[in-house]
């Protein structure tokens, strides 16, 4: 393994809070209801009164990824490829995550490619890779990484290419509040980062859509 994707290995290995270290429901509610406290409100207002549960009950779902294997659901490959080994993308991925640094939403795309090298994903599998990281609180450029390196290091293919578009919510909420802007990042393995070519080839199909 090179230098970049021992890089991106690092960044996408994150250590998870084991489950009996994490708080009950009962103590997730009230930390909501303490919010709602600082924030000024009566908890016990008709309106808030089933406000924690309501929030705690969303956050496991905004936050599933947490409960999620990515390598378990890419782990599934077909080699019936008729030798097919041109590149595969999966444009326009649309997600929806949370800046791990203020909590408030990112929106946005992701365009996952790969190069195959005798064995194929079913397509629905790479945008449940995208799903699950997005499931968890990120910064864009390291979701970039995770979703990379993940399908490079269990597929093994000749190379992954992952384009990442999104507004964030920090930006256009609270700051600066600058709306409508985006933010791109990217991040290549294999003949996409060592081939200029197949980084050309990339881009031209992902313009295509968009003329």
């Amino acid at each position: 393994m090179d230098a970049i994707l021992k890089s991106i290995k690092k960044s996408g290995e994150r250590k998870l809070l084991d489950k009996k270290d994490r708080p009950t429901q009962e103590q997730a509610e009230d930390a909501v209801r303490t919010l709602l406290k600082w924030a000024g409100e009566d908890v016990n207002r008709e309106g808030l009164i089933d406000t924690p549960a309501r929030v705690v009950k969303s956050y496991k779902e905004l936050f599933a990824g947490y409960e999620q294997d990515p390598e378990e659901v890419l782990g599934r490959t077909f080699e019936e490829v008729g030798g097919y080994d041109d590149m595969v993308l999966v444009k326009d991925i649309t997600f929806h995550s949370h800046c791990e640094h203020h909590m408030v939403p990112i929106i946005g795309k992701a365009h996952v490619a790969y190069l195959p090298d005798g064995k194929v994903l079913g397509l629905s599998k790479i945008a449940r890779t995208v799903d699950i990281f997005a499931n968890r609180l990120q910064t864009q450029e390291n979701m970039t990484a995770q979703i990379a390196y993940t399908i490079d290091n269990t597929l093994k293919p000749r190379g992954v290419a992952v384009m990442i578009e999104a507004e964030h919510m920090c930006m256009a909420m609270r700051g600066i509040k600058k709306q409508g802007s985006t933010t791109t990042t990217t991040c290549f393995t294999g003949a996409f980062r060592n081939d200029p070519a197949e980084q050309v080839n990339f881009m031209t199909h992902l313009r295509l859509s968009r003329d």
